[in-house]
């Protein structure tokens, strides 16, 4: 799909739902971002659908994330039109919920791409959560055979004691103090943090922390802990630390693993290297078995085969391709897949946002096959359901 037929697509889709309401969300995202480039990436991040389909709209250069969204954007389109006046309520109201509060649209395209999926594949795809009211998301058919697909979307912050989100915001809000301490200590530190009580964005936790950093930089002592927290300050002396940022970075990396928040300050004075974890592992891969158990119950009828389509949000390359590299998550999935929830799954899929914003429609997606349900053999279904690893 070229730059035009992008833009028209996505101005179209705007248009149906309203664009006075989209230019309302786009004043509030900016709003979010405030004056602060560090958190204004972070809301650029978490809501890249809406600010690729903004650039469609307005013909800016499009980057692999626009070329993606472009023909989601014009299914959207085509599957809206092709609705009854009830099944377009109902899908008004999911692209509403995207666009209110913490929402983002990335839900909806998913399905989106999900459904577009099974058309490559031979299949006849209704949108069943819209047209009926159906508890699952898509219908798929070939030859005699159906399936049910219902589509989610978990954070990978639910694995995780230390929030990415509250960790931008806690980064951000000890900067001025840290520049001011480094304009007066010049040299190369580094700020280890242990949260053994974890930090979220909501409660009390991070405006704690952030007054317990300020006070040992105003302290002589280069040490803070008790039960809730560990703080040691101390020189910088990795092998990169002579190093710019950009070399300074991936070595951190490797010092403190997949799992660590690492932000890096500069000022006139020199830097100062955060690296914070958590008290225990992260467990990623078994919140995604979690909500598995949880979503299949709740939103498979039973009647006909069903398969999970889950999209894990909030989580970057490097831990996906450990998730994956070190079966975690296959491990998740086919443990869920014993389960007596799983009873009526048929298959499970999961993908990241960087699956979602690959233009080809198989990039990436992991899926298992349930072994021990009656249409784990169906030659209809076959490339819906067969394990990709």
């Amino acid at each position: 799909m070229d730059t035009l037929e992008g833009s028209r697509a996505s101005a179209a889709l705007i248009g149906l739902f309203g664009a006075a309401a989209w230019q309302a969300r786009l004043a509030e995202l900016r709003q979010v971002a405030g004056g602060s480039e560090r958190v204004a990436k972070a809301v650029a991040q978490r809501h890249a659908v809406e600010g690729a389909l903004e650039r469609l709209r307005r013909r800016l250069p499009a980057g692999p994330v626009e070329r993606a969204m472009a023909p989601l954007a014009l299914d959207a389109c085509v599957a809206f039109e092709a609705l009854e006046p009830e099944g377009r309520a109902r899908m008004a109201a999911a692209w509403a919920a995207g666009l209110a509060g913490d929402g983002t649209l990335i839900g909806l395209f998913h399905m989106l791409r999900i459904a577009a999926q099974h058309r490559k594949r031979g299949f006849e795809v209704e949108f069943s959560g819209f047209a009926d009211g159906a508890p699952f998301d898509l219908l798929i058919t070939r030859g005699g055979s159906s399936a049910e697909i219902a589509c989610d979307v978990i954070s990978a912050e639910e694995g995780r004691d230390v929030h990415r989100g509250a960790w931008v915001r806690l980064v951000d809000a000890i900067d001025p103090d840290l520049q001011t301490w480094l304009a007066q200590h010049p040299g190369r530190y580094l700020l280890k943090l242990t949260l053994n009580q974890g930090l979220r964005a909501e409660g009390e936790s991070l405006p704690v922390l952030q007054e317990r950093v300020r006070a040992l930089l105003m302290s002589r002592s280069r040490a803070d802990q008790d039960q809730a927290a560990i703080l040691r300050l101390d020189p910088l002396t990795l092998a990169a630390a002579q190093a710019g940022e950009a070399g300074l970075l991936p070595s951190l990396r490797r010092e403190f693993g997949h799992e660590a928040h690492l932000a890096v300050m500069t000022g006139s004075g020199g830097v100062c290297v955060l690296a914070a974890r958590a008290g225990r592992e992260d467990e990623v891969a078994a919140a995604i078995g979690r909500r598995m158990g949880a979503v299949a119950p709740a939103r498979l009828t039973g009647t006909r085969p069903g398969i999970l389509a889950m999209l894990v949000e909030d989580t970057d390359a490097l831990e996906w391709r450990h998730l994956r590299d070190q079966l975690e998550i296959e491990g998740a999935a086919r443990q869920f897949l014993t389960e007596p929830a799983a009873r009526h799954v048929v298959a499970v899929s999961c993908v990241s946002r960087r699956e979602l914003f690959e233009v080809a429609a198989d990039a990436g997606d992991l899926r298992f096959r349930n072994p021990g349900h009656p249409a784990a053999k169906s030659a209809d279904l076959a490339t819906a359901i067969l394990s990709s690893i």
